[in-house]
């Protein structure tokens, strides 16, 4: 074999590397957009289901009227953020009022004996339950992807084409791990 064989050879090699890792980041960049799109579908369910719940609730627990617009304002910061990371930290803090919302209706029996409550309720834990599910695909996506565009050498080829590290989608668990304020 000739040196500009030798080289020739090299080359192609080097290129179809290059090629391949490229498609590999793609399709992982891909997965990572479709988790993100699957989390929506629940939130957007999610977001769906609490005008019901906050007006059934309405009805039995009138004074509660700062619960019901804490739950209210917090569904309206999450539909409206955009931003992956602000979208968590809305998400959060919505999941926290209607735990809030939640520990209110144990304290009026006729709520929750109401059968649209709990069926609205039900709901919800079963969308909350999909949510998590959704999220951790998600992560699983993204820990997957920004490992790819981390080690050597792809992350060579990730820095050359702009690939960008992406943010898990993590509960707050200092917001978790704090009781629920409920107040009469």
């Amino acid at each position: 074999m000739t040196p500009e064989t030798i080289i020739l050879i090299i080359a192609a090699v080097i290129i179809v590397w290059a090629i391949s890792s490229f498609n590999g980041l793609v399709s992982r960049k891909n997965r990572v957009a479709e988790a993100w799109s699957d989390i929506e579908v629940q939130l957007k369910r999610r977001y769906d289901l609490i005008p019901n719940l906050v007006e059934t609730v309405k009805g039995y627990a009138a004074h509660e009227k700062s619960v019901l617009e804490n739950v209210t304002n917090a569904r309206t910061a999450a539909m409206s953020t955009e931003d992956p990371k602000a979208k968590l930290q809305a998400e959060n803090q919505l999941s926290q009022t209607l735990k809030t919302l939640f520990a209110v209706a144990e304290n009026y029996p006729q709520l929750k004996a109401n059968e649209n409550f709990s069926k609205l309720q039900d709901e919800l834990t079963d969308t909350e339950d999909k949510i998590q599910a959704a999220r951790r695909f998600y992560n699983g996506n993204v820990r997957d992807y920004n490992t790819a565009i981390e080690v050597f050498p792809k992350n060579v080829i990730a820095g050359m084409f702009g690939f960008t590290h992406k943010e898990l989608f993590d509960v707050d668990n200092d917001v978790e791990k704090q009781p629920i304020q409920v107040k009469f």
